[in-house]
């Protein structure tokens, strides 16, 4: 069966992943077994994507990533180069926990990642949420959330398309492309 993705000929792609079409996998990466990644994504240069972690359609893995056993990235997400994932809140090298105790890491649809944060495991980030470069995620991210810092604190939200909103009372307008929000009671943003 003729595959309908690329892996660069320096990149490992064990057996038993499932690749989606016009996936592209750049140089010196690694797929393990049980992988599961979707269509149009693409991996930059020295990607290490561990067993069994699900990737949706059309997510951008920068270079020096590494998506640990218990990560989920749903669709359209973006992490930016050398940020961290964890899947182990007291790892020891003496005495390994193993898969069953891994914590769960799940990053929803078009949420952004910047270079060199660190997103530590058990957590959620919400959808479109964006999350500065170098900051430290400590905490579930809200969806349309701008957090930033160590750890991160909410300093904002954003649109679907990335610029930042802002609030009047508890409605937004995009000054990019238009769209328009709504906040809650509970502090909680949504598309309208």
């Amino acid at each position: 069966m003729e595959k309908n993705y690329f892996v660069h000929e320096s990149s490992y792609v064990d057996e038993g992943c499932e690749i989606g079409e016009g996936t592209k996998i750049w140089h010196f990466c690694h797929i393990q077994s049980g992988a599961r990644i979707g269509k149009k994504c693409s991996f930059g240069q020295n990607v290490n994507v561990s067993n069994n972690v699900i990737v949706g359609d059309g997510c951008k893995v920068q270079n020096n990533v590494s998506l640990y056993e218990g990560v989920v990235l749903e669709d359209n997400v973006f992490c930016g180069p050398s940020c961290v994932f964890t899947n182990d809140l007291t790892p020891r090298a003496k005495y390994p926990k193993g898969r069953a105790n891994y914590k769960k890491t799940l990053i929803k649809e078009g949420a952004s990642i910047g270079a060199n944060a660190t997103v530590v495991c058990g957590h959620t980030i919400g959808r479109c949420a964006l999350i500065g470069a170098g900051a430290v995620v400590t905490c579930d991210v809200p969806d349309y959330a701008l957090m930033l810092g160590i750890p991160t604190r909410l300093v904002g939200y954003v649109c679907r398309c990335g610029e930042r909103l802002n609030f009047q009372e508890d409605k937004a307008q995009c000054n990019a492309c238009g769209r328009k929000y709504q906040m809650n009671t509970n502090l909680e943003v949504e598309e309208i």
